[in-house]
């Protein structure tokens, strides 16, 4: 009977709470814990992790001050300083935002700028964004904008951007809502047409759409593994309002509309002497949201991305520096490939101008590079590890003859 008696007045171990007062009490080895408890227990744990967090990231914030940033950047990337010094602020402005500490007396919430990088390929735009992953302390991930279509259609979903940046958060929630997106050729993405279709634009308009609600910041609920929605899918809600997004593009065939602009600005009264000569080699630092409207982007989603510069096309002199300078630099690259096995590779002066010219002559840009030393190079690499020589010259009639022989060179005559 007093068994049946001390049964009945089990109390929460920590409140102290009967029983009968609680929606469900846990047993333990020498205690009990009521419903109530363990979600104020769950609070807690949720606002310590938190405030870690926010304590790792201030403390990250010292030195990733936008001139570290940006000279980080110059160790790997050559030239682009516009486009290095507005990464950099956003990158910062982004930190900020995540450790601001809110007031009841300051009701003035700081807005994350959402960027997009409008350069020609083979200019950078997708080197500065894994440059910066590098040395980021927040989730990061690069999402391909080619492959997206709008929801319901055959294509991966918008959502399917978060979902990388789950993955690249190793699922901590948390922590993906702090994170940075870059989406790499946006341009893709354009209305097909001046107006509004009246079919479906699946992967051109309809994306558009769809990528309104990330960018702006909302609760948008995600797969967690990816890939296309069903309704028995369980789903993870993520908060974008503290996700930073850069959108990269090509843009081929804006500079086209800026020229035509710009043309249009020299007529009237504005045209004088004095007014500033247009460079017509480079034309994309001129570039506005209206030349990025009529290239085919709507306004709504223009107006999420309110950042907006350029990269600077590559002349000559950046493109010989890109391939000595930076500590990945290719030059560098093929002597260690050479280097594992016992070979000393030593490539002339005018091998690295022969490359510069073709690269200009191909109009391939930085990526192009690569493409013309694997030409020249490939034999070598080919035969000289089952030699005994150990010193490779390569020589600019070397360069030539293997380039000419190679079909990278029937890139001149297309």
């Amino acid at each position: 009977m007093k068994a049946t008696k001390e049964k009945d007045h089990i109390k929460c171990s920590f409140c102290g709470r009967d029983k009968q007062d609680t929606a469900v009490l846990i047993a333990g080895i020498n205690g009990h814990i009521c419903d109530r408890c363990i979600a104020q227990a769950y609070q807690i744990v949720n606002e310590e992790f938190a405030s870690k967090q926010d304590k790792n990231i201030h403390q990250s914030l010292n030195l990733l001050k936008p001139i570290e940033i940006k000279t980080f950047l110059d160790e790997y990337v050559i030239g682009q300083d516009q486009a290095k010094k507005v990464l950099s602020v956003a990158v910062y402005n982004h930190f900020k935002r995540l450790v601001q500490k809110k007031s009841d007396n300051d009701d003035i919430e700081v807005e994350k700028s959402n960027i997009i990088l409008v350069g020609r390929t083979g200019t950078g735009k997708t080197l500065l964004a894994r440059t910066i992953a590098k040395m980021l302390n927040v989730p990061f991930c690069i999402a391909d904008a080619t492959v997206l279509t709008e929801s319901g259609y055959v294509g991966e979903d918008v959502e399917s951007i978060l979902s990388r940046l789950l993955q690249a958060a190793d699922y901590d929630q948390a922590a993906a809502e702090k994170g940075i997106v870059f989406i790499d050729e946006v341009d893709k993405i354009a209305r097909k047409g001046d107006n509004a279709s009246i079919t479906r634009d699946v992967s051109g308009e309809g994306v558009q759409q769809g990528l309104l609600k990330l960018l702006e910041g909302s609760i948008v609920n995600v797969p967690p593994q990816g890939g296309r929605k069903h309704p028995e899918q369980k789903m993870v809600a993520i908060d974008t309002k503290n996700i930073l997004f850069v959108c990269g593009g090509a843009f081929d065939g804006i500079e086209k509309i800026i020229a035509k602009r710009m043309k249009k600005q020299t007529i009237g009264y504005a045209s004088h002497n004095g007014r500033e000569e247009i460079d017509e080699d480079n034309l994309l630092q001129y570039i506005s949201a209206q030349d990025i409207k009529q290239f085919g982007l709507i306004p709504e989603l223009i107006g999420r991305l309110p950042v907006v510069t350029h990269l600077d096309p590559l002349d000559a002199d950046a493109l010989k520096r890109i391939l000595t300078e930076p500590k990945n630099a290719l030059v560098k690259q093929y002597k260690k490939l050479f280097k594992m096995d016992d070979i000393e590779l030593e490539i002339e002066e005018g091998v690295l101008d022969f490359i510069v010219e073709k690269a200009i002559e191909f109009s391939l840009g930085a990526r192009g590079l690569r493409s013309i030393c694997e030409a020249i190079l490939i034999d070598a690499m080919f035969e000289l590890p089952s030699t005994d020589d150990k010193h490779m010259v390569v020589t600019r009639e070397y360069a030539e003859e293997k380039l000419t022989n190679s079909t990278i060179s029937k890139l001149k005559a297309a």
